[in-house]
């Protein structure tokens, strides 16, 4: 599956990408008609410590599963977005059958 992952206004170290990357290729075992994903990496200017943003779109025959989570570092931000996506291929997957 192709990942691709863009840092704005930042560059992302080799090991967070890794992490991402890993993440999304677990998604392959709940929905197979996966084609790729795009992951967007963004720093907010707020003072709040939750100030980055992971936004990840998983493309899909059909329709794409889009995710976007704030939290306190892109790893739990990533892990929380992941989460969201897991529910909407289960729903997406469940809707396929039905057909």
């Amino acid at each position: 599956m192709n990942v691709t992952i863009s840092a704005i206004k930042f560059k992302a170290d080799q090991k967070l990408e890794t992490f991402i990357t890993e993440k999304i290729e677990k998604l392959t075992k709940l929905h197979d008609g996966i084609i790729g994903s795009e992951v967007t990496l963004k720093l907010d200017n707020t003072d709040k410590p939750e100030n980055k943003i992971v936004e990840i779109r998983v493309k899909i025959k059909g329709n794409d599963a889009l995710a976007s989570k704030t939290a306190k570092t892109f790893e739990e931000a990533t892990d929380q977005a992941i989460e969201a996506l897991k529910k909407q291929l289960v729903k997406s997957k469940e809707k396929e059958r039905t057909k």
